[in-house]
């Protein structure tokens, strides 16, 4: 169906005979095979594909095998006559093209485009501010008025060329082949340059492809929108900038730009103060994101706009084509996943900010939105502090960067929609009507069970999304990262229903099932684990390519401060599939029984998973040891009474985990002995736990590692000692 539809558009309907019934002269039928030979996008390799190259002779003119999209308009059209009606003007349009190719040469067809695009389409293009696609959301008048101004300037400034060259028109317009797909599906990616990070020390970007960050090809305005591109200046240089070439947010919006998948593991956080660092990569991807929703409907007003001035001159139906493929199943285009909902609240007034005034003229929903979400009121936090120094002191304060982090509403379960019109923008808008999307990995999966329950719902509205970003998803990991992955796994389904899309301008690659190869994925993070490395190498196939960086670490032993000899024992593990168990006999057989015949007590046994806890305590119970618990799921006043009760003495071991540190930052005391199952992702919080050893002059720490733990590994000892460690005959290394 995809050479079929790729041929000759926007000529006017023709009546045309029954297909099965045609017949075609040899050397006409070589002529057009040569054409679609010629047309057919390129392979991985460079070359083009067999499959689309090669034809079947007259059989293939004669006799069409159903598609994908056939199989779902029929599904479709079944319980919507307007569905069926368009599927049938399509089909028509689909007959309409091959007629014209076997009656015309290539030069004839050629000729006959330009004048009928020439003639009756030709008009001039307004600017195409508001959407779009068919949605059951009712425009107003102000959505759907349009304005000369803000395309003339992108014009005047771009060159004339700019919106056909642009990577977001070379992105959507590329054409993908089944054996591309076939290949991407299984592709196992090769990095094939690198390029040093001069922001970051000790760090450097790779990827696959070619290397696009080049100044020499960078435009005027870096490839964005006029209008964003003035806007986004004026914001830097307001808040004291003075190079924006230079600067840290060009930078990676450029990278985001290439729509390559990114994989940034090496962020700063800001409650890790890295404030400025985190905000310059955030409106990076925000302008990002608004670039692409206002490219988007700018197409696709362009092409309302044309259709309607030709019917109007006409008073006949235009076919569409490739020039009119403009849409997905549904309206939302960008996905944007965090952690927390005040982190969300950061993110989306950043969002209007970073929006030119003129399409921020009013903005709908904020209270509702301030309250469900929070707002700061720096009053309210002046007395606050003002109490707390007249107060006496009854808790140790958390850490600054804990406190930074849960400033505000820390609920995990949000999900806001974001329409963007000519001069509004609409916050809480139906999902299926809206451009952005911003939600919890959590909430999206309530969602899902819901539709299981209930047939008649669904999430359809993430069939169509180009753009995922996945930021600060180190917390993400601390929550629950198999969410994140089934959310990612949901995205780009064909949906079950029709949602008011005019199915007439469906781009082809959806209808293909490729949705997925043009889906550009951004994860962002503080450090780098197994989990978010295995989504960007399984879940993130973009035609496109990768970008990640890689870091070379310090380590932060010399953040421990007491004289604590910290020993590092090796285990050996045949697979990934097997680390588990190794490591649990290990313990079991080498370190369990030191600690199971001493008489001293203050043990705590530090696993980095809940499922490492969960395999401990049921081993620990086995042997009738004598231990408590604070675990993920532990209630308050079990917490509380397992404190007293391992500082006291009367349970020998306490069992902790990373998550119950992250989100409580307890300072446990009585701990005389420190035995590490597993390494802390956050390498910060090896110092903290280590840290909190006391009593004896003859300190110890047992860490248990393997092979399959050098990113971790390398994030506390640092990169060159981890390699060593792994790599040495030997399997016990000490540190002092």
């Amino acid at each position: 169906m995809g050479k079929q539809f790729g041929a000759k558009r926007g000529l006017k309907r023709q009546k045309t005979p029954d297909k099965f019934e045609r017949s075609l002269p040899a050397r006409n039928r070589r002529r057009v095979k040569d054409e679609v030979a010629r047309r057919s996008s390129p392979t991985l390799s460079g070359e083009s594909s067999a499959e689309e190259s090669s034809g079947g002779g007259s059989v293939e003119m004669n006799y069409k095998e159903p598609t994908m999209y056939d199989r779902l308009l029929k599904k479709l059209s079944s319980n919507n006559k307007s569905v069926a009606d368009a599927y049938k003007r399509r089909q028509v349009a689909e007959d309409d093209v091959t007629d014209g190719a076997e009656s015309l040469s290539v030069s004839e067809e050629e000729n006959d485009y330009e004048e009928t695009d020439n003639g009756s389409l030709r008009m001039q293009e307004p600017d195409m501010v508001g959407t779009e696609e068919q949605t059951e959301d009712v425009e107003t008048e102000d959505d759907l008025e349009t304005s000369d101004r803000d395309e003339d300037d992108d014009l005047s400034v771009c060159g004339p060329y700019t919106v056909a060259t642009s990577s977001f028109t070379k992105h959507v317009e590329y054409k993908l082949s089944k054996v591309e797909a076939e290949d991407l599906s299984k592709k196992k990616w090769k990095y094939t340059w690198e390029l040093p990070a001069a922001d970051i020390s000790k760090c450097k970007w790779v990827g696959t492809g070619e290397c696009f960050l080049k100044d020499d090809d960078l435009n005027y305005n870096y490839d964005l929108k006029q209008k964003l591109y003035k806007h986004w200046l004026d914001v830097y240089k307001t808040s004291g900038g003075n190079d924006f070439h230079s600067s840290k947010q060009r930078w990676f919006f450029s990278l985001c730009n290439s729509y390559r998948d990114i994989l940034h593991c090496e962020k700063k956080p800001f409650y890790h103060k890295g404030l400025e660092e985190d905000s310059n990569i955030m409106d990076a991807y925000l302008m990002h994101s608004l670039n692409h929703i206002f490219r988007t409907r700018d197409l696709v007003r362009k092409n309302d706009a044309k259709i309607s001035k030709h019917q109007e001159s006409t008073k006949e139906e235009i076919l569409p084509g490739d020039d009119f493929l403009d849409q997905g199943f549904t309206r939302p285009k960008v996905l944007i996943l965090l952690p927390l909902r005040s982190v969300a609240v950061r993110l989306i007034e950043r969002l209007i900010q970073l929006t030119p005034a003129t399409s921020k003229v009013n903005v709908e929903q904020l209270d509702r939105f301030y309250q469900d979400f929070g707002a700061e009121e720096v009053e309210g936090d002046e007395e606050k502090e003002e109490q707390s120094k007249n107060a006496k002191p009854h808790k140790p304060p958390k850490p600054s960067d804990h406190q930074s982090l849960f400033k505000g509403d820390s609920r995990d379960d949000f999900m806001i929609g974001i329409k963007f019109t000519r001069k509004t923008i609409k916050l809480y808008g139906d999902f299926y009507s809206s451009d952005i999307i911003v939600a919890s990995p959590l909430e999206l999966m309530t969602k899902f069970g819901k539709v299981e329950k209930n047939k008649e719902l669904d999430t359809d509205y993430l069939s169509s999304i180009e753009v995922v970003i996945i930021d600060h998803a180190d917390v993400i990991s601390l929550q629950n990262w198999s969410f994140l992955t089934s959310v990612v796994e949901h995205l780009n389904h064909i949906p079950s229903k029709q949602h008011g899309t005019n199915v007439m301008r469906i781009r082809q690659w959806y209808l293909d099932g490729f949705a997925r190869f043009y889906r550009q994925t951004i994860i962002l993070g503080y450090y780098l684990n197994p989990d978010m490395n295995a989504l960007f190498n399984h879940h993130c196939v973009n035609y496109q390519g990768k970008v990640k960086s890689v870091h070379e670490h310090n380590g932060v032993l010399p953040k421990v401060l007491s004289q604590v000899r910290q020993i590092y024992e090796r285990f050996d593990a045949n697979s990934i599939a097997d680390v588990d168990d190794a490591r649990l006999e290990y313990f079991a057989k080498k370190v369990f029984p030191k600690i199971k015949d001493s008489e001293q007590g203050g043990i705590m046994l530090f696993a980095s998973s809940y499922f490492e806890f969960v395999r401990l305590r049921n081993f620990l119970k086995s042997q009738n040891a004598s231990f408590c618990l604070l675990g993920d799921y532990t209630d308050q006043r079990d917490i509380s009474r397992a404190r007293v009760w391992f500082f006291e003495g009367k349970r020998k071991i306490m069992l902790y985990t990373e998550r119950i540190h992250f989100y409580r930052r307890y300072k446990i005391r009585g701990i005389r002995n420190l035995i590490i199952y597993s390494l802390p992702d956050r390498k910060d919080f090896y110092a903290e736990i280590v840290n909190m050893l006391e009593g004896s002059d003859d300190l110890a720490c047992t860490v248990l590692f393997s092979l399959f733990d050098k990113l971790r590994l390398e994030r506390i000892v640092g990169s060159a000692p981890a390699k060593r460690m792994i790599k040495s005959e030997k399997g016990v290394f000490v540190f002092c």
